[in-house]
């Protein structure tokens, strides 16, 4: 899609995202994940948060109080789910993880975009 610029068709993939104001797929990918955990953690979706994560007891680190831990599923593409994002995840900062409602927390993500560029990438 970004080709059909002729006017950035010289530069890279990176710039022209760049230029046009876009998510990298993987920014996109990364994203959509965090949501998909806050909808599961805040109960917006029917599936329990317990299918996919457990939660860490007594953490003395710093961060938020919804750390999460890849909990043995027999399902490959559950354990992919959970790998791929709980790093993401247990680094947002305990603000952004009490959001209100989805389009605040999608919000906040914006906010920590702008302030850590590579935050979503992998």
């Amino acid at each position: 899609f970004t080709r059909l610029f002729s006017d950035l068709r010289r530069l890279s993939y990176e710039e022209r995202l760049k230029q046009l104001g876009l998510w990298s797929l993987e920014e996109r990918r990364s994203r959509s994940d965090l949501i998909e955990i806050f909808k599961l953690i805040k109960g917006f979706t029917a599936v329990p948060w317990t299918v996919f994560f457990e939660r860490v007891q007594n953490s003395s680190t710093r961060g938020h109080s919804w750390k999460l831990r890849k909990s043995h599923n027999a399902t490959d593409s559950r354990q992919y789910f959970s790998q791929r994002t709980l790093n993401h995840w247990n680094s947002l900062t305990q603000d952004e993880v009490d959001a209100l409602s989805v389009n605040s927390f999608k919000s906040q993500l914006e906010k920590r975009r702008h302030c850590q560029m590579d935050f979503l990438d992998r």
